[in-house]
C-alpha cells in the first residue's frame, strides 16, 4: 500500500539522521542549554530578520499548543478559534485540561475573520455582566490552516492589527508551515510573519524531523517564565540537543523550504489530475493537503492501492477524501496514482453515489 493519508508517516531527512548518528556520543548539557540548541536558535532568528525572539524546542504539536497557552494565558481567560482548529477538535482537551476555554468561530474555508474576531471581543466587553464570561485573550490560528488554505499578509496584518487593537495575543500554529511558506501563492515568509504576531512555531514533526517543534516569542510580555511552563507541561527533554540538532540540519542551506517545495509541487501534480478528470476539489489551495470529493466507487478502487485519508460523508453519498503528500513522498508514488485518477471517469458515477 502506498500512504496519501498523512504528512508525518515517514521518519526523518537523511541529513537529521546522519547528524544523530554522527553526534550520538557526543555529551552535551541538557535540557536545550547546549551548542546545538543555540546554533538552530540563531538559524531562527536570522530567518526571522535578526530581530530577537525567545526561541524553545518542544516535542511536539499539542504539546506545543497547550503549553504557549497557558503560559500566556490568566485562569479566566480563553483563546479564539475556528470550530475546525486543531486545539479545538483533534487535540482531545488539552487546552482546556490547562483550565483555558476555546472560543470556537464559524470557519470561512478554515479561517476566521479580523471581523469575527473583533466582533467577539467588542461582544464581551461590551457585556454589563462580562466577569461572568470567559475573557477572550488570545487568537489561534494555524498556517497551513486544517484545510491547507493560506492566509495572506493582509489578511494575517489585519488578525495582528485588532488583536493589539484589543489587547490580545496571536500565536500561530506552524506545525505545516514549510508547505504554506514555500506554496506558490504564498504571500509570507520567515520574516514577514514573525513581524505580525505575538508568538508562533516553526514545525519539525511534519516537515522532515523525526519530531519536535520551534516555538518563537516575539512578544516580551511572553518571554519571561516561558522554561517553567515547558517543565511543567513535560515538554522539557533531558537530552534536549536531539531537538535543536534536528532544526539546526533543517534550517540549513535551505533544506526546509525545499521540502515544503517538494509536497507543494506533488500535491499540484495531482490537483491537476484531479481536475482533468472532473474530481471536485472542495477547497483551493497550493499546499500540500488536497481535499476532494469521490464516489464509494471510485474511493474503493482507489483503496486498493493506496491510503488515503476519510473526512465525511456528504449528503448526496459522496466521500470528502484527504489526499496528502509530504516531505518525503516519492514522485513515481504520485505518478502512480494519478496513473489511477486517469482510470475512474468509468466509475464516476457523474461523481454522485449510485443511491442517487
Amino acid at each position: 500500500m502506498i500512504y496519501f493519508n498523512s504528512d508525518y508517516t515517514e521518519g526523518a531527512h537523511e541529513s537529521i539522521l546522519n547528524a544523530l548518528v554522527r553526534t550520538n556520543l557526543e555529551q552535551t548539557p541538557g535540557y536545550g542549554t547546549d551548542d546545538y540548541c543555540r546554533e538552530a536558535a540563531s538559524r531562527v532568528r536570522a530567518l526571522c530578520g535578526n530581530t530577537a525572539p525567545d526561541v524553545h524546542f518542544l516535542v511536539g504539536g499539542t504539546q506545543t499548543n497547550a503549553t504557549v497557552i497557558s503560559a500566556a494565558l490568566r485562569g479566566h481567560q480563553g483563546v479564539i478559534s475556528a470550530d475546525t482548529g486543531h486545539i479545538h477538535v483533534h487535540e482531545t482537551g488539552a487546552v482546556e485540561a490547562t483550565g483555558h476555554k476555546v472560543l470556537a468561530l464559524p470557519h470561512q474555508n478554515g479561517k476566521i475573520t479580523a471581523e469575527q474576531v473583533k466582533h467577539v471581543w467588542q461582544v464581551h466587553h461590551e457585556d454589563d455582566s462580562a466577569e461572568h464570561c470567559v475573557e477572550p485573550k488570545m487568537v489561534y490560528i494555524s498556517q497551513p490552516t486544517e484545510f491547507g488554505t493560506l492566509y495572506s499578509k493582509e489578511e494575517l496584518k489585519a488578525l495582528y492589527e485588532v488583536c493589539r487593537a484589543c489587547g490580545m495575543y496571536l500565536f500561530i500554529d506552524g506545525a505545516r508551515l514549510g508547505y504554506g511558506l514555500a506554496a506558490a501563492d504564498s504571500t509570507l515568509d520567515f520574516a514577514s510573519l514573525a513581524g505580525l504576531c505575538d508568538v508562533f512555531y516553526i514545525g519539525g514533526t511534519k516537515m522532515g524531523a523525526l519530531f519536535g517543534e520551534a516555538v518563537v516569542i516575539q512578544n516580551d510580555d511572553l518571554k519571561p517564565a516561558f522554561r517553567y511552563y515547558i517543565k511543567r507541561h513535560g515538554g522539557m527533554l533531558a537530552k534536549g540537543r536531539l531537538l535543536g540538532l534536528q532544526f539546526a540540519e533543517l534550517l540549513k542551506d535551505d533544506l526546509y523550504l525545499s521540502l515544503g517545495r517538494h509536497a507543494d509541487e506533488l500535491a499540484d501534480l495531482i490537483r491537476d489530475a484531479l481536475f482533468q478528470n472532473e474530481i471536485p476539489l472542495v477547497m483551493e489551495n497550493r499546499t500540500n493537503q488536497i481535499f476532494c470529493l469521490l464516489t464509494e466507487k471510485q474511493l474503493q478502487q482507489l483503496s486498493e492501492q493506496f491510503v488515503l485519508s476519510v473526512q465525511d460523508k456528504m449528503p448526496d453519498g459522496r466521500r470528502l477524501v484527504r489526499i496528502c503528500t509530504s516531505w518525503a513522498t516519492k514522485k513515481e508514488h504520485v505518478q502512480m496514482l494519478i496513473e489511477h485518477l486517469n482510470t475512474l471517469s468509468a466509475c464516476a458515477g457523474s461523481n454522485v453515489s449510485e443511491k442517487q
